[in-house]
């Protein structure tokens, strides 16, 4: 799972909202909070690149991951991944 540090990096620029945020870089007040709350489905590299320059961070800075409680991804008997667990 991807755990995002939005809120954080936000609060090191002692900005007190996310609207702050869609202000500077211009982006969707909603896409940055579903960022923030972790149900983004997807970032565009134009997003991604706007916010990195707005928080003067990295893309690593933002983002971790966290294995999955559930594997989404089958993998062999030497612990290789060949596919798409099926739903």
């Amino acid at each position: 799972m991807i755990r995002t540090h939005l809120l954080e990096l936000i609060g090191r620029k002692h900005w007190t909202a996310q609207a702050k945020l869609a202000q500077v870089t211009g982006i969707r007040p909603t896409t940055i909070s579903e960022l923030a709350r972790e149900i983004a489905s997807s970032i565009t590299i134009d997003n991604l690149d706007l916010i990195c320059e707005a928080l003067d961070c990295q893309p690593g800075d933002i983002f971790t991951f966290e294995p999955n409680k559930i594997p989404r991804i089958e993998k062999n008997q030497h612990g290789e991944p060949i596919r798409p667990v099926k739903d």
